[in-house]
């Protein structure tokens, strides 16, 4: 699934990436808030690379700096923009479309003006109701300019109904949040800015992640200790890889349903909204197959040692004869690694990745479509020449890549070529921030594995099943006794929540 040739991918696409940070000395700070955003971001790259944006703020509420632009974040912001978002606090937001399409406007974060200052929104995940909440919210009269869920979020949390007495010190945003979370059961991850606080949300079923963290002042290393008592901000972020990256050390994951407060005196728990009928929580499990980066730890665990895990479990359930056991560079890595460990044949490389080729369009033959793959992968044939191949692999999506890869491999020497994919096959769309195509798009609902083994030339082709990918999943979370559950419905079609259209 590693790459694609054309617009219709293979590759899979979150939604978002958050990142925040707010300094613990009051406006005028020491610490440059913009700039650890956007070193932040840039850790949080893999999670969206069509547009990105930093909003901050020195903690009055009618005072926000915004810069936001497509591409990549480091060709998105200049020096100069880094040096005008001042602030002692602020959040940022690297996008790729679920809902709301490419167009610029859709670029988060959303700020809008509020009779309570101004109010700065990003959001990770796709809202199930989003055609519902959009016909509510044009009925009341409310005009939406663009296409994108957040900013539904955005209109309930500015026309979330309150006492105009009990908010006359200023808006109560936990109730604002609450009432929210009461209009959309899922998906979404929020970072909410105004005033001097930021707001880290997370919906109860907790399909996308969310943890937040503290700053370490660097001493010629960015290894923080538990010992470290010095603390010069508090950030938050979807993944804890950011993290290290700005001199930060993971405190938590924030709790599915939890409302957190994060200003400069510190990091506050507000309230954990529970499930509706005592339902399980329902992290993508996807983020542990390719999504998360491998050294993002979720529930406790790093993603890597996952994945590993998964690959032992894959080399259990369907061993083979062969010489070597590889990978489709390179998110499904730590899988074959598993797989090499646990069957005892040894891991080597038989694919070169070229690291420079960007995004390819839609080409107009066969050939030139075979050819845009390619060019992405060269064959080490020394190491394979004359011997059986196992190749592992994260998804088959489409099915249009490996088919030309195990060509390649046949044509520089390989004797057999037996596939091996560390997840299990794809059957339904995803309606909760991941771009899973339509069930008729995706091979797995038109071919078995024995049909696809043949269709693209391998010698074998094995899934990892349900089970076994939620046992290598939970065999070390750690929750603090806390449920576990995982969202499984791209594979089963049991969705946590009833979809709404």
């Amino acid at each position: 699934m590693s790459l694609a040739e054309d617009e219709r991918s293979e590759e899979l696409h979150d939604a978002c990436g958050l990142f925040g940070c707010v300094a613990t000395d009051a406006w005028p700070t020491n610490l440059d808030v913009a700039h650890i955003i956007y070193l932040g971001m840039i850790a949080l790259q893999h999670r969206g690379q069509e547009s990105c944006g930093i909003a901050t703020t020195n903690g009055s509420p009618d005072v926000v700096a915004v810069r936001r632009n497509a591409g990549l974040v480091n060709h998105a912001f200049t020096e100069d923009d880094l040096i005008n978002l001042k602030g002692n606090l602020g959040i940022g937001h690297t996008r790729y479309s679920t809902t709301g399409g490419t167009d610029h406007g859709n670029t988060q974060p959303f700020v809008v003006n509020t009779e309570h200052g101004k109010l700065a929104v990003a959001h990770n995940g796709e809202l199930v109701n989003a055609a519902v909440l959009r016909r509510e919210i044009i009925k009341q009269g409310t005009g939406l300019s663009t296409e994108s869920d957040s900013e539904l979020m955005v209109q309930i949390l500015c026309k979330a109904p309150s006492d105009p007495e009990h908010e006359k010190d200023g808006p109560d945003w936990p109730a604002r949040i609450k009432y929210l979370m009461t209009k959309t059961k899922t998906a979404y991850s929020l970072l909410i800015m105004n005033g001097d606080k930021i707001y880290a949300v997370r919906d109860p079923y907790g399909i996308r992640p969310l943890c937040v963290g503290k700053l370490i002042p660097p001493r010629g290393s960015l290894v923080a200790t538990e010992t470290d008592s010095e603390c010069d901000g508090f950030i938050v972020s979807s993944e804890s890889c950011a993290f290290p990256s700005v001199s930060g050390r993971l405190l938590r994951e924030v709790e599915p349903g939890e409302i957190v407060e994060i200003s400069k005196e510190g990091i506050k728990s507000i309230c954990i909204i529970p499930r509706p009928n005592n339902d399980m929580p329902a992290l993508c499990i996807f983020e542990y197959v390719y999504f998360a980066r491998p050294d993002s730890i979720m529930e406790g665990q790093m993603i890597y040692s996952v994945r590993m895990e998964c690959g032992r479990q894959l080399a259990r359930q369907a061993p083979i004869e062969a010489d070597l056991v590889s990978v489709v560079p390179e998110t499904a890595t730590p899988a074959a690694i598993g797989y090499a460990q646990e069957s005892g044949i040894s891991f080597t490389e038989v694919l070169n990745k070229n690291r420079y080729i960007g995004r390819t369009f839609i080409q107009p033959s066969t050939r030139l479509r075979q050819l845009a793959v390619l060019k992405k992968f060269g064959p080490l044939q020394d190491n394979f020449k004359g011997k059986r191949i196992i190749l592992v692999d994260d998804s088959i999506v489409r099915g249009n890549t490996i088919g030309a890869i195990i060509r390649l491999l046949r044509e520089a020497g390989a004797s057999e070529v037996h596939i091996r994919i560390a997840s299990p096959p794809l059957h339904f769309p995803c309606y909760m921030g991941i771009n899973i195509p339509t069930k008729e798009e995706l091979i797995a609902n038109f071919s078995n594995a024995e049909q696809l083994a043949q269709q693209i030339g391998a010698d074998s082709l094995v899934y990892l099943t349900v089970e076994n990918l939620e046992s290598a999943v939970r065999k070390h979370a750690k929750t603090n006794g806390k449920p576990v559950g995982h969202c499984t419905a791209c594979l089963t079609g049991n969705y946590p929540v009833e979809l709404q259209w």
